[in-house]
């Protein structure tokens, strides 16, 4: 089922946010909003604030926030579609069904629904069937139990050749879409036959909750059958960009902030049960950059806890560079021998878990241990070797701080001097970044002018005066004045903000307007996917000053929206500003490494050039 984005914005048009919430919690005016006690944590002081001017919810203490669907899906815990057509019939909207399927959105939609539809089939036969026995039997033995089972919602599918294809039928399930997500196979004369026949199943879900894919395990071994089977990647399955267990964690690791990273799905299902909640697992396939930065959203402390035996150890050392290319900090954590996460846990408890996690190494420590296991540093060659390999990680680190001090630590642990660490952290940085790959690029003028401008602008350290500016900016697009936000988009593109998170927010914004869409943070928020993102804009917008500022104490007796407009400009002059001082700034770091007079000279020019146009700012920005 899809409903139109028209019909949609519609409803939501149509739903004021503070008589909708009225009916579930107390509220009070204060000054523009509406404050109450929150719904969703316990709380004596009111820290959930409701915008009746930009149909937005906030709690300043659990963070929770959005529209008014956003409301009432986490309210009564109900689908984004079930919210729309609850407050569809509430006020009177008839809702037009998009029956195309075609599109992209409504594609995934039906693959969605065929996914939900298979895992309750799974579950349904691991509980209440009689030829789940086996597979009941197989949980009890890992100590698995009913409740863990119908949270994880795993399963079973039955050792025959057509169960599910019948199911499928009876529940008038596209058979080729269940074949395309691997749920089905095809024999080559055509024969359908059930895809995971005689397995458990683990659902695999999406970072909000979707059944995005299955894994089953064998549970009888049976010749030419492989321990497990996983669904293909599909419209909404990338296996490299999905971590396990990631919808039941999130909030855990948010919490803490701190991710435990385990390799299987049984390990992590296993420490959840303990009640480490704080994990995600890669599920059989090696540590990718997409897995690393959907981690990243939630936390930057990592500890890897992956098997103790050699595929274990590699693992983790393959992991150590893709997170510390992301400036996570990393620390590893031992099992001993012959023990997986599950089976400690199981075997020792949580708390003798958690003592190991305490004990967990920085990666240079482990890696020198595992070097020193390996017996490396009992010859000099070998022991030169080690000491390389243990540079090489750091070089990848882009803090220069944290880089510094950990070539301290390894001179000091080999009582070697730092500067002829330093040197084989140069070589590794060069050898890392692959700047220059032949003598004729070298040689190249131009080449090594836009390396070194490319390098000045990798190493830029954003001041904090400039993401205070873009906050300033992003602040002024979310107040919901076309005016403004046109004006702003006039001197501003969404490009030249230096802050990832900023130029995203930027990028929507400025689509909502270029395709005259209504300019409000309640329909501006359905756009953020990024949960991070959504909670920052909701604390940005509901700000004690929106524009960082009091209006009032600085223009006296204004009208708001002249008062919008002065900070607006003023604002948007700074930003430009900012922009040209640090061009300037970086020309003149060009001019000192210039060969040539001539080329000295023309960036002089420039930057010249430069003090004329920030003095003109003046005269040129103007919202009239």
């Amino acid at each position: 089922m899809r409903i139109s984005d028209n019909k949609i914005e519609e409803i939501r048009i149509a739903a004021n946010i503070v008589d909708v919430i009225s009916e579930y919690v107390q509220l009070r005016k204060r000054g523009k909003n509406y404050i109450g006690l929150c719904p969703f944590h316990s709380e004596k002081t009111p820290s959930f604030t409701v915008s009746e001017e930009k149909q937005i919810f906030n709690c300043f203490g659990c963070h929770k926030g959005g529209n008014v669907y956003k409301f009432l899906m986490e309210y009564e815990k109900i689908s984004f579609i079930e919210s729309v057509q609850e407050l569809a019939q509430r006020y009177g909207v008839n809702i037009e069904v998009d029956e195309e399927t075609t599109g992209k959105q409504s594609e995934q939609e039906i693959l969605y629904d065929i996914n939900t539809e298979t895992a309750k089939y799974f579950s349904n036969n691991l509980l209440n069937s009689s030829e789940a026995e086996i597979a009941r039997e197989y949980f009890q033995k890992r100590k698995i139990k009913p409740q863990t089972m119908r949270s994880f919602g795993l399963g079973y599918a039955f050792p025959s050749w057509d169960h599910f294809v019948n199911y499928a039928q009876d529940k008038k399930i596209d058979l080729e879409r269940a074949i395309s997500l691997g749920l089905i196979g095809q024999s080559n004369d055509g024969r359908l036959y059930d895809k995971f026949s005689g397995r458990i199943i683990f659902p695999i879900f999406s970072p909000n909750g979707r059944v995005v894919a299955f894994a089953g395990r064998i549970i009888e071994k049976k010749e030419n059958s492989a321990k497990y089977l996983n669904s293909p990647e599909s419209l909404i399955y990338v296996k490299g960009r999905i971590l396990y267990g990631l919808s039941h964690s999130k909030d855990e690791i948010r919490k803490l902030d701190k991710a435990i990273l385990v390799e299987g799905y049984m390990d992590l299902i296993s420490l959840h049960q303990s009640g480490i909640k704080n994990v995600v697992a890669v599920s059989g396939t090696a540590l990718t950059e997409e897995q690393v930065q959907l981690l990243s959203r939630y936390t930057k402390n990592v500890v890897l806890l992956f098997d103790a035996d050699t595929a274990g150890i590699k693992a983790s050392m393959r992991s150590i560079e893709l997170l510390l290319k992301k400036d996570m900090e990393i620390k590893i954590a031992s099992l001993p021998s012959g023990e997986d996460p599950d089976s400690f846990v199981n075997n020792f408890g949580r708390e003798k878990f958690e003592e190991i996690i305490k004990k967990a190494q920085n990666f240079l420590e482990y890696q020198t241990e595992f070097y020193s296991n390996q017996g490396m540093f009992e010859d000099p060659s070998k022991t030169a070797e080690a000491i390389r390999e243990l540079v090489k990680p750091v070089s990848i680190i882009n803090d220069e701080l944290k880089r510094s001090l950990l070539i301290k630590s390894i001179a000091k642990k080999f009582n070697l001097r730092e500067k002829l660490l330093e040197n084989e952290l140069d070589k590794a940085i060069q050898s890392f970044g692959k700047q220059i790959t032949n003598e004729e690029r070298i040689r190249d003028k131009e080449l090594i002018k836009k390396q070194l401008e490319a390098k000045l602008q990798k190493d830029r350290k954003i001041s904090p005066r400039e993401i205070r500016l873009e906050k300033e900016i992003l602040k002024l697009l979310f107040e919901g004045k076309t005016e403004i936000v046109g004006f702003v988009f006039s001197q501003i593109s969404p490009e030249e903000f230096l802050t990832e998170e900023h130029a995203k927010l930027a990028e929507i914004v400025y689509e909502a307007y270029k395709n005259n869409e209504e300019i409000i943070a309640a329909s501006l928020i359905e756009k953020i996917s990024d949960e991070k993102l959504q909670s920052f804009v909701l604390n940005l917008t509901f700000d004690k000053y929106s524009i960082s500022r009091n209006w009032e104490d600085i223009y006296p007796g204004l009208p708001h929206e002249k008062i919008l407009q002065k900070i607006a400009v003023d604002t948007v002059k700074r930003f430009r500003t900012e922009k040209i001082n640090f061009e300037i700034k970086n020309n003149f770091r060009l001019i000192e490494s210039a060969t040539e007079e001539e080329e000295r000279f023309e960036l002089m020019k420039l930057n010249h050039e430069l003090e004329k146009e920030k003095q003109k700012l003046n005269l040129n920005i103007s919202i009239e």
